[in-house]
């Protein structure tokens, strides 16, 4: 499929964008039998790239953030005769150990346990840095272990020490090997709808009304498993996941009971940072 039939299968400019990018490595990829990386692509990048390498029946490329639950990922895009370097496990895998790095920051016992995912997102912005370079940020009670581009490791080490938030902090950096996972947090809710439509679900989820969750949703701030979805109507299922821009990611679960009005009981799961 040449480039331009290939644009056309995707309508929004920051597709077109994107997969522009993603053929245009591809294509250096196999012509230079060379590995080619993209930045930390978010879900929604994911599934578009998927999406395009699928219509060009690409099989050469992995997504990967640099453990098992990452939720952002960097597309690796690789030769046949480098196929070898992609078959084992993550941990004997040269090319990503080398990509991503970890930088970890171990407040001051007296600030341990009060930082959030926002404060550390907050001061890397704060640097003036693009959130493509940085993969998950994952919080544990002395700190965070924050995934990141390789080259940019010791700008980011020298720069978060100048922030006031980190000046008393520990910044080290480390391999993937040494990341401390944490299993992933939610959040049980139940909530009281009529039916499984879209707008419904997220207007109970997040206690607004039903024009407020509508203005949401054709804002382009929706997503049903990571795709973009603007239709109101659009039913949800079991185990599909909900991620609402700025609100929060949200697994749907079983309908527990049913109240003698037809109103369902749905058990919903939040993501917790």
């Amino acid at each position: 499929m040449e480039k331009q039939e290939l644009l056309k299968k995707f309508a929004k400019q920051e597709e077109k964008l994107l997969i522009s990018k993603v053929w245009d490595k591809l294509k250096f990829a196999n012509m230079k039998n060379q590995i080619q990386t993209t930045y930390f692509l978010d879900s929604y990048e994911q599934n578009t790239v998927t999406k395009m390498l699928n219509l060009c029946k690409e099989k050469q490329y992995i997504l990967d953030g640099g453990y098992e639950e990452a939720q952002r990922k960097i597309l690796f895009l690789y030769p046949d005769k480098l196929q070898e370097l992609f078959e084992g496990k993550r941990e004997q895998n040269k090319v990503i150990i080398d990509t991503i790095k970890v930088i970890s920051i171990m407040l001051p016992e007296e600030l341990q346990g009060s930082f959030h995912h926002a404060q550390y997102l907050g001061g890397l912005m704060k640097l003036g840095i693009k959130r493509e370079i940085i993969g998950d940020i994952i919080v544990n009670e002395k700190g965070a272990d924050i995934l990141v581009l390789n080259d940019m490791v010791d700008y980011l080490q020298t720069q978060l020490k100048e922030l006031t938030r980190f000046q008393k902090s520990e910044i080290t950096v480390k391999e993937l090997t040494n990341l401390n996972i944490l299993p992933v947090q939610k959040e049980e809710m139940i909530i009281l709808i009529p039916q499984m439509r879209l707008d419904v679900v997220v207007s109970e989820i997040l206690h607004l009304s039903r024009s407020k969750a509508n203005e949401l949703i054709s804002s382009e701030r929706v997503f049903v498993n990571y795709e973009l979805k603007t239709k109101n109507a659009t039913m949800l299922k079991q185990q599909d996941v909900l991620t609402i821009r700025g609100k929060g990611k949200y697994e749907i679960g079983e309908i527990v009971s049913q109240t003698a009005k037809g109103k369902l009981r749905l058990q919903v799961q939040k993501y917790i940072s």
